[in-house]
């Protein structure tokens, strides 16, 4: 039993409030809730037929649940009552709490009053709707909904009340078992919602719509319990159109923008990050009635070449495979087909054996023996007022027939997400065949349910770093001194001296060996700024381009010059707002902002981490050696990455940011050519 179960499941729910109250109570007897309701009220004598209670001291005995529908000021006077009854939990719908901070100094203060008056009392919100059991026939909600009451289903959880009753009106035959709101997530957050509905055997999958992570911990609890349970998470994660952040000392910040840490946890966590409510419903959709697809392989059939055009395309850009056909379900196909057919996948099989059953089932069921991880028909329905749309059905029974003689896992995809009529869909449901609306959003449903089935077996059971932010006055260090700090801590850093005088300059590069590099002290792109100057071989090269950069800077340095890079790599560390630490891995030097080819990852990350975020990077065939070039020694480069991990672990709390840019990548070895840190300073 857990401390949600009176609030999600009860037997007793108070009701306070006037229109709103009526509202939840209305709800209630729609969707035949069998325990008691208590409507309170101060005056009314009944609301919706029942008798009232003029306050919570007054109930027959403290609810399981209440939903408080008065103003912010009433509220805290409810949940202290409540609290003080010993009830079960409450869902606070009044606004004006800490989402209105920016606008009302006061809204902040009463937020923390609300959890004074709770104590150990769970309450969703303030700020939301509440919550719907489809399971149990049970809500707090005071507003329509489109559920029904089913035996199993996904649940739904989000910040937004509003795109909560949205989906409760999908008409694309995915069963919800909840749908949960959280509102301010002044007490229980979206990750304790999930916990919980995972809890329900009944529940099959998880869908969350993020505003906000708030408690990380949290949510890698609640990835961990999603693993062990078998249960995969799909989430659409606000915040992909806001603008990145602006760049303080390093190119990482503008790569990574904004939103690089959620995807990169998500990632961590399993969690499969989809663009649009539609893409969420499809995908839950797979999960529900496959549970986690163990691959990404694929196959198609359509009686249209144009159907398999698309099909064939949309996988182009997207991690899925269609399976070549072997040679046994080739004679299959030919037999069932004739010689008309040009067998392939994405496989049209024509009209020729339209309305035929069992040229149709044994079609079907050739391909579907060839055993990929899912395969799809394409099939858009006429109108059903329309003349001639049985023979339509008899496509679906032959899917059907084949399905049970293979046992594999097929679906039926719409072009068009109106062309499944609800009732095809909630009969192909109980066959176990999900109806996909929209080819992009089943391709990209896909590539979600794939990456939970990959993902919920490797998932790290490494927390991730949440650092605190320092106290003190941050500064930016110099290129020597950051240099300085990555060589002691085992980083491959090129030989330097910071010079203030010609004579300075060239006793420094007969020491370090020509050729050497020359650059402006304190400049954080050097490049843009024309800072720089690069394989310099002789005194009289030297002497020139420092009287060249004197003309900006009083202190140069000289550095050994190391060419022959198979490539350059950036590599950036940034402490997030939220502690998190966003690795960022990326084309480098001048390349950075040209190709924006970058990969995130959270700290910790192993080398395995490193290494398959390198070789997901467009300038990957570079490093391993293109067109018969020297590979860099990717070994190498790994290392000198993760040495430059474990050093901002190690200062996460001072760090603010990290870039070596770039990092050469050499078929030796990795040098750091450049490097930058801001970080706290020492107490």
């Amino acid at each position: 039993m857990t401390k949600f179960d009176r609030l999600l499941r009860p037997k007793s729910v108070a009701v306070v409030g006037g229109s709103w109250g009526r509202s939840v109570i209305e709800q209630l007897q729609r969707i035949n809730y069998a325990g008691d309701i208590w409507p309170v009220h101060p005056v009314k004598s009944e609301i919706s037929g029942l008798p009232c209670f003029d306050s919570i001291e007054a109930l027959p005995s403290a609810p399981d649940a209440c939903f408080i529908g008065v103003n912010r000021h009433v509220t805290l006077d409810v949940v202290r009552a409540l609290s003080t009854r010993g009830a079960g939990g409450a869902v606070c719908f009044a606004s004006g709490f800490s989402e209105a901070a920016a606008e009302d100094q006061q809204s902040a203060k009463l937020q923390q009053e609300l959890l004074a008056c709770a104590g150990n009392m769970p309450i969703i919100g303030p700020n939301c709707y509440g919550f719907i059991n489809y399971l149990d026939g049970v809500l707090l909600w005071p507003d329509l909904h489109g559920g029904q009451r089913v035996d199993r289903g996904v649940a739904l959880i989000t910040q937004s009340s509003n795109i909560a009753i949205s989906l409760t009106m999908q008409q694309r035959a995915l069963p919800i078992a909840y749908v949960l709101t959280a509102g301010n997530q002044a007490q229980i957050s979206i990750a304790e919602l999930g916990m919980a509905a995972l809890e329900d055997a009944r529940v099959t999958a998880l869908g969350l719509h993020i505003e906000g992570f708030g408690d990380i911990r949290a949510f890698e609890a609640l990835a961990q319990k999603a693993a062990e349970s078998g249960k995969g998470i799909v989430a659409v994660k606000a915040g992909r159109s806001q603008q990145s952040r602006q760049a303080m000392i390093s190119h990482t910040n503008s790569l990574s923008g904004s939103d690089a840490s959620s995807d990169a946890l998500l990632q961590r966590l399993g969690v499969a990050r989809v663009d649009s409510l539609p893409t969420l419903l499809e995908a839950l959709k797979l999960l529900h009635v496959f549970g986690n697809l163990g691959g990404n392989t694929i196959a198609s059939m359509s009686c249209s070449g144009g159907e398999a055009g698309l099909m064939a395309d949309a996988a182009v850009h997207r991690p899925l495979e269609y399976m070549t056909l072997s040679d046994a379900r080739r004679d299959e196909l030919r037999e069932a087909l004739g010689p008309m057919v040009a067998l392939a996948n994405p496989l049209d099989y024509h009209t020729y054996i339209w309305n035929q059953l069992p040229a149709m089932t044994a079609t079907f069921t050739a391909m579907l023996k060839e055993g990929a991880d899912l395969s799809f028909l394409v099939i858009d329905f006429p109108d059903q007022e329309l003349p001639g749309g049985e023979s339509w059905m008899v496509a679906i029974e032959a899917l059907v027939a084949a399905k049970k003689r293979t046992k594999s896992a097929v679906a039926i995809v719409a072009s068009l997400p109106e062309n499944v009529p609800y009732s095809v869909a909630r009969q192909l449901l109980s066959e176990g065949i999900p109806s996909l609306y929209g080819i992009e959003e089943a391709m990209d449903a896909t590539v979600a349910a794939s990456f939970v089935g990959k993902s919920i077996t490797q998932l790290s059971s490494a927390p991730v770093v949440l650092a605190e932010a320092c106290a003190g006055k941050y500064e930016t260090l110099t290129e020597y001194q950051s240099k300085q700090l990555l060589r002691q801590a085992g980083l491959d850093v090129p030989a330097s001296s910071v010079i203030s005088t010609d004579a300075d300059a060239t006793s420094a590069a007969l020491k370090i060996g020509y050729p050497v590099v020359l650059k402006v002290v304190g400049e954080a792109h050097k490049t843009e700024h024309d800072g720089i100057v690069l394989d310099i071989r002789d005194e009289p090269a030297l002497l020139s381009a420092a009287e060249r950069l004197f003309v900006s800077s009083n202190q140069l340095l000289v550095e050994s010059f190391c060419s022959d890079a198979v490539a350059e790599l950036l590599i950036g560390i940034v402490r997030e707002s939220s502690g998190l630490l966003t690795l960022t891995i990326g084309a480098g030097g001048v390349l950075t902002e040209m190709l924006r080819d970058t990969k995130c990852l959270l700290l910790p990350a192993s080398d395995d981490d490193i290494a398959c975020a390198i070789n997901e990077l467009k300038i990957a065939a570079l490093l391993h050696g293109y067109r018969n070039k020297p590979a860099a020694n990717l070994t190498a480069v790994v290392r000198q990455i993760s040495l430059l991990c474990n050093w901002a672990v190690q200062h996460a709390n001072r760090l603010q940011e990290v870039e070596v840019n770039p990092l050469l990548c050499l078929h030796d070895r990795a040098i750091v050519a450049d490097a930058l840190i801001n970080m706290g300073q020492t107490p």
